[in-house]
């Protein structure tokens, strides 16, 4: 197919020109004078071959090669006009797609007012949220296949990634309703060394792995691992079932078994929940995610 060269003011005039059928309120509206408008029309029949318009004294009317040209000058106009402010819009971030990782606790804790904070300001843009635990967040991002996550303790070694706080929380131990230390109302560290634990795997999550046998270890024990599991649904569930004990951030309370009791832990010791990004990433929409992300609140106690 012969490609067109029809510069965009030629169409434009001779739009205008069609739609005024008057040379002279053409042109005021195009805020040209006559003449140039006539050297368009004029370069544009050119172009086609044909005249576009008859011209009589008083009189301007549409031949039958310019009827046939209109609706396809509107559409490309109007396509034109279509992809800029797709463009615009694009280049603010106000449109596209934000893929999104996040730790399952973080469902229960800050991504819920994150998402609707963001989808408030910014309704057309596309949410693809994903669940994932932190070291598979860290790799997605390396990866981009993620944007941003909401991931807990990330690591240190990461040059480039860039995290930022977004939640601290205690610790609490999860306990079988039966445990002897359900009845109490906190409980020290130390008093678990004897009891089974329910652990994540150190895969899922190194830095929140390590800080909880760290805790452990400055308690004066080693935990016993009888059994791992990946979603906090799933340890809890298990503890339940009388299968151990274990460590988890406060929020996990939120998830309501009957046979759990959660009690708090007296170390003081804090977990931390942060967003992740690539250093490299200059998005509009990462950054407006970010902005809409709050300074790092304590949660209850």
């Amino acid at each position: 197919m012969e490609r067109p060269e029809l510069p965009l003011a030629q169409l434009h005039a001779f739009v205008v020109l069609a739609e005024e059928l008057h040379f002279g309120h053409a042109a005021a509206r195009l805020g040209i004078a006559q003449p140039p408008l006539s050297q368009q029309i004029r370069r544009l029949e050119d172009k086609v071959g044909h005249a576009l318009f008859t011209r009589e004294p008083g009189r301007v009317a549409l031949t039958a090669a310019g009827r046939e040209l209109l609706p396809a000058a509107r559409r490309a106009l109007a396509d034109l006009a279509d992809g800029l402010s797709a463009a615009r819009a694009a280049g603010s971030g106000r449109i596209g797609r934000l893929r999104i990782g996040f730790a399952a606790s973080a469902a229960l804790t800050v991504l819920p007012g994150l998402l609707r904070a963001f989808r408030r300001r910014y309704p057309g843009v596309r949410l693809d949220i994903q669940e994932m635990t932190t070291a598979p967040q860290i790799a997605a991002l390396r990866d981009r296949t993620i944007d941003v996550g909401l991931l807990r303790e990330p690591p240190a070694d990461e040059p480039d990634l860039n995290f930022r706080t977004v939640l601290t929380e205690p610790f609490v131990a999860v306990l079988p309703s039966a445990h002897p230390l359900a009845a109490l109302r906190s409980v020290r560290l130390a008093q678990l060394a004897d009891s089974p634990f329910v652990l994540l795997p150190r895969a899922a999550g190194p830095g929140l792995h390590d800080q909880i046998v760290g805790l452990c270890a400055a308690a004066g024990f080693t935990p016993r691992v009888a059994q791992r599991a990946v979603e906090w649904q799933t340890v809890c569930a298990l503890v339940e079932t009388g299968l151990g004990v274990s460590l988890a951030p406060a929020s996990i309370r939120r998830i309501r078994l009957k046979g759990v009791a959660f009690r708090t832990i007296e170390s003081g010791a804090r977990t931390r929940v942060a967003v992740g990004w690539r250093e490299d990433d200059r998005s509009p929409l990462v950054a407006h995610l970010l902005a809409a992300v709050s300074p790092a609140p304590e949660s209850a106690r």
